[in-house]
Parts: C-alpha cells; structure tokens; sequence
C-alpha cells in the first residue's frame, strides 16, 4: 500500500511541476500564432524564440517555390524578389495554410525587411485568412532597415483585424525581451 501510495504522490509531483512549466510560457487565455516567412534562417530563428517564448504555436510561411540566392539578388532588378517587389499586386503562391485560423485571437506575423517593407508573400498571407476580430502583430527582422509602413499595408489587406506598427529585431534578440514585448497583446 506505501508503495501504490509513493508511486502516486510521485505522479502527482511530476504532473504539477510539468503543468507549472507549460503554465509559466502561457502568458494569458488568448491563443496566439507566430507565422513567419525567413528567405535566409533570421527571422526563423526570432520566431521561434518568439513562440517559445510565449507558449504560441508556430507556422513557417513557405513559399510554393523556394527562393534561391539568384533570387534573393536585390543588387539584379531581374531577380525574382525584385520582380515581385516593384509590383504591388505580386502574390507569391504559399505551401502550405494554417489548419483552423478561427481559434487565434493574436497573430504575431513575422518577415524581414525587403525594399522598407514586407515581402510580397506576407501580402499573400494576410488575404488568405479572414483576420477579423483578430489582432495582428508583425515583427520583422533587418541589420538596419525599419519595419516602414509594413503595418498600415497589412491593416489595409485585413480591414477587419486590428494590425498593429510592429517593430524590427535584431538577430540577436533574446527571448525575454521577445516574451515582454508581446506580453502586452496576450
């Protein structure tokens, strides 16, 4: 009987200490996503820290076709970035959607900075969903560049969101800094 009634308490102790560690990174009721689209790894790595950070899930925005370096060449004005980003109306095809979109209250989109703005393929992402009622918050990643009117232009493809300024990273960010940045949104 002390034996069943050790084994039990042990579990008992094992489950509350693992409910109180999945417990610390949810920061409130609202379910939050982190969707990100990283050409090279930067904002990948942000993303994660980011969710992590704040108990949300995580969904890589994924180009239909990958981006090769040739591509990402902002120095060619040929090159496939710089083609879909002199023209506002380019949607990239995405890989893949996020299973049930309805049950996020916020959702932390994440890219980095291409032309003083967001890629082409966020403007895909952001009219793929209904974001109404929702709140949007885009962060984006750069060496120097701001996150520029990224905001306004994703609030004006989700007129019924809420799409919040954001604010640009640096790669190095940390998670606790990431974590009381987004504290005021869940």
């Amino acid at each position: 009987m002390k034996k069943l009634f050790s084994a039990v308490l042990t579990a008992l102790t094992f489950f509350t200490a693992f409910q109180t560690h999945a417990e610390e990174n949810k920061m409130s009721d609202k379910k939050a996503l982190v969707a990100y689209f990283s050409a090279s790894g930067v904002t990948a790595g942000v993303a994660d820290r980011l969710a992590k950070s704040v108990g949300a899930d995580l969904f890589e925005i994924k180009p239909a076709q990958i981006y090769t370096d040739a591509d990402l060449n902002w120095r060619d004005k040929q090159s496939r970035s710089s083609v879909e980003m002199n023209d506002r109306s380019s949607r990239p095809a995405i890989a893949s959607k996020v299973e049930n979109m309805a049950q996020y209250d916020v959702v932390f989109v994440g890219f980095p900075i291409w032309w003083y703005r967001e890629p082409s393929i966020i403007d895909t992402f952001m009219e793929s969903y209904d974001f109404a009622g929702k709140t949007v918050v885009p962060f984006a990643t750069s060496g120097s560049s701001g996150i520029g009117d990224s905001g306004k232009n994703m609030q004006a493809l989700a007129p019924k969101a809420k799409v919040l300024e954001g604010k640009r990273f640096p790669a190095s960010v940390s998670a606790d800094e990431l974590k009381k940045w987004a504290s005021e949104w869940l």
